[in-house]
């Protein structure tokens, strides 16, 4: 397994389980999932670790959002803002595979994939 430079979120209610990305994927890992998302596809799952950050599977995809590739996302982490306290926090990982983190600063979760709730600082 390569080592992780990145991390995949993926949107289960955008991804059509079209598994373009899991084919694209140059160090296999992603797959399909076996459960279904509210309009009946398996959506695409990031394994947890060995993501390089390549990006290749963003570019894959032919559904605008479904795909979140993060290529620094030690970085990425530290300079998360906190959409509820409006302060530079961490953000902790809870599930690589579903793409959820935890805000340090308010303690809700945030999902990795859903772009109204990431702002970074510079």
């Amino acid at each position: 397994m390569a080592k992780a430079r990145g991390l995949v979120a993926v949107n289960v209610e955008e991804c059509k389980g079209c598994n373009l990305c899991v084919v694209a994927c140059p160090v296999d890992v992603l797959h399909l999932a076996d459960s279904f998302n509210t309009h009946g596809y398996s959506p695409a799952e990031y394994d947890g670790e060995g993501c390089t950050g390549c990006g290749v599977c963003y570019y894959a995809c032919p559904e605008p959002g479904a795909i979140t590739v993060y290529k620094n996302w030690e970085e990425a982490q530290e300079a998360y803002i906190c959409q509820t306290k409006q302060v530079q926090s961490k953000l902790i990982l809870v599930d690589s595979v579903k793409g959820i983190a935890k805000c340090e600063a308010c303690g809700q979760d945030v999902i990795l994939s859903n772009f109204s709730n990431l702002s970074f600082a510079e």
